[in-house]
C-alpha cells in the first residue's frame, strides 16, 4: 500500500533532491505543502518536519483521466519527505493501490503502474 525509504539525508536536502528528481523523470512539482511549518504556524506543537509534494505528468494525467474522470479525486500523486524521531524519510502510497481500489479498469492499471514505476524512482533519487 505505500513506498517508504529512510535517508541519512538532511529533511532540507532531501526535499531538494526530490524536486530534482520530480523534473528529471518527466513529472511536475504543482505544489509543495510545507505541513510542519503550516501546523506550527496555527500555533499546534508539532516538532517534526513535514513537506508534501504534489506532482503529476501531464500524459498520465490525461490518460487517466479520459478513461474515466472521477479519478480526478486521486490526482495529483503526492510524495512526502518528513522527519520522524530524527530520520528523515520519503514516501507515498502506491499509485496501484489507489488506483486499484477506485476502479477495476485494466487501462487504468496499467497506467498507475507506469506512474508507480516513476515515482519509486523518484523517490529512490532523492534518498
Amino acid at each position: 500500500m505505500q513506498y517508504l525509504i529512510e535517508t541519512k539525508k538532511t529533511f532540507e536536502a532531501a526535499c531538494v533532491d526530490l524536486a530534482a528528481a520530480v523534473t528529471r523523470n518527466g513529472f511536475g512539482v504543482l505544489q509543495k505543502h510545507d505541513l510542519g511549518t503550516s501546523l506550527r504556524s496555527k500555533g499546534v506543537a508539532f516538532a517534526e518536519q513535514c513537506a508534501i509534494f504534489e506532482v503529476c505528468n501531464p500524459v498520465h494525467a490525461g490518460e487517466v483521466l479520459a478513461k474515466n474522470m472521477l479519478m480526478n479525486m486521486a490526482l495529483p500523486c503526492r510524495i512526502s519527505v518528513f522527519t520522524e524521531a530524527g530520520i528523515t524519510k520519503i514516501g507515498m502510497f502506491l499509485p496501484t493501490a489507489l488506483l486499484g481500489a477506485m476502479s477495476p479498469d485494466p487501462e487504468l492499471m496499467a497506467v498507475a503502474v507506469a506512474v508507480e514505476e516513476k515515482t519509486r524512482r523518484m523517490i529512490d533519487e532523492a534518498g
